[in-house]
């Protein structure tokens, strides 16, 4: 069966769907000893040779999944030009090779997926498919109903309009408000910036569930492989 060259990339463990889309246009890619740049392209993963960067790509035959509660100050990537710690280091003594499933900025923790299984990753993370992500927003101030009704019909940033949101104050602990927030984008430090814009810049930002999956009692740092039961969630988004 012929599949899109970036899905069986990211079947193969080479990288995300988005990302092997940039690998295959940078011409790093040679299907049958040929480049090839178009994103649309279908090979045969039983008949058609795949390599990256001149080494033979095979799909991945075991899948993995994990639950990570991302501490603040770990960056989500694979390897990060700065030195600075990875999710990736967190995890000792794993033999295959993994990616963050979306990202959380340095300074947020909380609920990350980490996986080698491409079609999944596109799921959790393609616009279309709308999975919604819970965060804990602490902010400064008093945020008023105004304010949530903002954020609920939707913030404009410098990168669009952001859709509309959920959002409920859960407490106010001094002059300062404690927020759910919860979204189905992905835009870059969304939820500060949609904070930042009604005048409540975030004090601390934790990110509690994706989808129904939620951390429990995984603390900051810990990491575990999900259930069964939570695979076929996310498999079936």
């Amino acid at each position: 069966m012929k599949i899109r060259l970036q899905r069986f990339l990211a079947n193969a463990g080479v990288a995300s769907r988005r990302a092997s889309e940039k690998i295959i246009l940078s011409g790093r890619v040679q299907v049958n000893g040929r480049i090839v740049r178009e994103l649309g392209f279908k090979i045969d993963p039983d008949v058609d040779e795949i390599k990256v960067d001149g080494k033979i790509c095979h799909e991945e035959q075991r899948h993995i999944y994990i639950m990570m509660n991302k501490p603040a100050g770990v960056v989500t990537t694979v390897k990060d030009p700065f030195g600075r710690p990875t999710v990736i280091d967190i995890i000792k003594g794993l033999k295959e090779r993994v990616y963050p499933v979306g990202r959380l900025d340095m300074d947020t923790e909380g609920l990350l997926i980490l996986t080698n299984d491409g079609e999944v990753t596109y799921r959790l993370t393609h616009p279309k498919h709308e999975v919604e992500k819970t965060y804990l927003a602490h902010v400064k101030g008093m945020v008023t109903r105004r304010q949530i009704l903002m954020l609920e019909m939707g913030i404009k940033l410098e990168d669009g309009l952001t859709a509309p949101a959920k959002v409920r104050i859960v407490k106010r602990i001094g002059d300062s408000t404690v927020l759910e927030i919860k979204i189905h984008e992905g835009k870059k430090r969304q939820v500060r910036r949609m904070c930042s814009a009604i005048g409540n810049p975030v004090i601390h930002l934790k990110r509690t569930h994706i989808g129904n999956l939620s951390l429990n009692n995984l603390k900051p740092g810990q990491w575990r492989f999900m259930t069964a039961k939570e695979i076929e969630y996310i498999k079936n988004l």
